[in-house]
């Protein structure tokens, strides 16, 4: 596995601006109405469904929306067809990424994102031939000020955790997608506070980025791709250089 990757810590602390907020809240909702379709409305028994529920709370969102979600997905109350739909890519220097996309329109969806990948000098690339290099993983992120780092080891991998490192003022702690709820529900018992859990796509090998300034026009290029109305991840290999790490989370 890869190490920490920066630019998901610089992300988290940048925040959602309060202005995107029903955006992020309709992106949630989108997720919800899928998994509830493929795989069930039972949070016990559907994993992604529960995660998804407690992202939303995380997040603020009006419980009214995801019983709303909920009953979409199960089909209990009429809502858009969406379709699943990836795509994926290299930007500049060849940074890699995987755009995961909820579309009642894939074309329309396909050109959105290839006028974004073009303005930034970026290209598609076959299926399969980025995501091979990313793996399905729980990711955890704990405020180090808030737990022992000893104790917080020996919770997360007593409970099925893969690993775990620290970056800065955060832990990072990996699991297995089917260890994942386990290992959340271990730090939810014991009262420490997750700054941001999901299972994500984990890339094999970072792509360090040491220049300012390219660093922050591959910031700029997955901040917009993001900013689209289908999107609702964008992965990437990207990492940031310590050294300038800090600089771009405060800004």
């Amino acid at each position: 596995m890869s190490g920490h990757n920066k630019w998901s810590s610089i992300k988290h602390k940048k925040g959602a601006a309060d202005a995107k907020r029903g955006k992020v809240f309709s992106k949630i909702a989108k997720e919800i109405m899928i998994t509830v379709r493929d795989s069930g409305a039972d949070p016990s028994s559907n994993i992604t469904l529960r995660t998804l529920i407690d992202k939303g709370r995380a997040a603020n969102m009006p419980s009214d929306n995801i019983e709303r979600a909920i009953k979409r997905g199960a089909g209990e109350m009429e809502g858009e067809i969406l379709e699943d739909v990836t795509f994926e890519g290299y930007g500049t220097g060849g940074v890699a990424l995987v755009v995961q996309t909820l579309t009642n329109n894939r074309n329309r969806t396909a050109a959105e994102l290839r006028h974004v990948f073009t303005r930034h000098g970026a290209s598609f690339a076959g299926q399969g031939s980025v995501l091979r290099s990313f793996q399905r993983k729980g990711d955890i992120l704990v405020d180090a000020s808030k737990v022992e780092e000893d104790k917080l080891m020996e919770l997360v991998l007593d409970a099925g955790a893969e690993d775990m490192t620290r970056e800065g003022d955060e832990f990072e702690v990996i699991t297995d997608p089917a260890q994942y709820t386990k290992v959340v529900d271990a730090l939810n018992k014991a009262g420490i506070p997750m700054t941001q859990f999901e299972v994500s796509l984990i890339p094999d090998t970072l792509f360090p980025v040491s220049d300012k300034s390219k660093a922050e026009a591959i910031i700029r290029f997955i901040e917009e791709l993001e900013d689209l109305d289908d999107v609702q991840n964008v992965y990437s290999n990207f990492d940031v250089d310590p050294s300038i790490a800090d600089q771009l989370s405060k800004e």
